[in-house]
């Protein structure tokens, strides 16, 4: 008779791997951060390869295991490459972060959001709706494809059969959240139904797949336009119905939760952090 795992023991990460996308700052490095809290050892990808190469110099002096690889999401050959170097380095790979993200500008995280000129569905530029969608969804699905193909292979391997996904989504995959603007929402949007059939596939393969919908967040989303004007951090505060935007710290607990055994019966979830932002419509910043 097998013996029950006790709580804190499913949350531990101790010989495990996991790879990160959009990890130089943000929200991708928090969950690299937490990865190697646990005990895993971490790849640590973005397009910004110093900054990752930074990060992960920075986890390798405080003990961990940690390495850095550049890649732009959009482009599946890196993606791939980064996965195999991430598999030649650890030996397989339990957990992926398809993380990485952007917005293009012209009404996205700007306090007039849909009511800037540039920002509106009739003129939007149609290059910066092809780039979002590039990376913010086609991106998660270059993870996503990359990740379940070393993960169906790990048993081959010797290594841990299955493994966990966990997609970065949104809130504006719930709600109409204007201030993002239409594409950032369409992609967020379908990385939620994206996300559910993943699972619903992989899920033979003992592989989760699973996806965080953070609501506003102090990161370098629009040029971290939030962390240079305390104005517009104040007004976010105002909208959010617990009175302030998060710290990336704070979505480590359930990074964690997604990552590890302790998730082990979670697959397909969309699981909203957000202060409480879905209980109603976003208010316009400026009546």
């Amino acid at each position: 008779m097998s013996q029950t795992p006790g709580t804190l023991e499913q949350f531990d990460l101790t010989g495990r791997s996991g790879l990160v996308t959009g990890a130089a700052s943000g929200i991708g490095l928090a969950y690299a951060e937490v990865l190697a809290e646990a005990g895993a050892k971490v790849t640590l990808t973005d397009v910004d390869a110093v900054g990752a190469e930074r990060e992960a110099k920075r986890l390798r002096d405080a003990g961990h295991e940690a390495r850095a690889a550049g890649v732009d999401v959009r482009n599946l050959d890196q993606v791939a490459r980064a996965f195999d170097g991430h598999v030649a380095a650890y030996g397989g790979c339990d957990v992926a972060f398809a993380n990485a993200g952007l917005d293009v500008g012209d009404g996205f995280w700007t306090p007039e959001g849909d009511r800037n000129p540039n920002g509106q569905i009739d003129v939007y530029s149609k290059e910066k709706w092809d780039t979002s969608i590039a990376i913010n969804l086609t991106g998660v699905f270059h993870t996503v494809r990359e990740a379940a193909r070393v993960m169906k292979a790990n048993e081959k391997k010797g290594y841990r059969r299955g493994g966990s996904i966990v997609i970065t989504s949104s809130n504006a995959a719930e709600v109409n959240e204007a201030i993002v603007g239409v594409p950032y929402m369409a992609a967020k949007a379908g990385v939620k139904h994206f996300m559910r059939h993943s699972a619903y596939e992989l899920a033979a393969y003992g592989i989760r797949v699973n996806a965080i919908a953070p609501g506003p967040f102090v990161t370098n989303i629009g040029d971290g336009w939030v962390k240079k004007n305390p104005a517009a951090k104040k007004a976010w505060d105002e909208l959010v119905p617990v009175g302030r935007m998060a710290e990336t710290y704070q979505i480590k607990p359930l990074a964690l939760l997604l990552a590890s055994d302790a998730g082990s019966y979670m697959t397909g979830s969309h699981v909203m952090i957000d202060g409480g932002m879905q209980l109603g419509p976003i208010k316009p910043l400026n009546d």
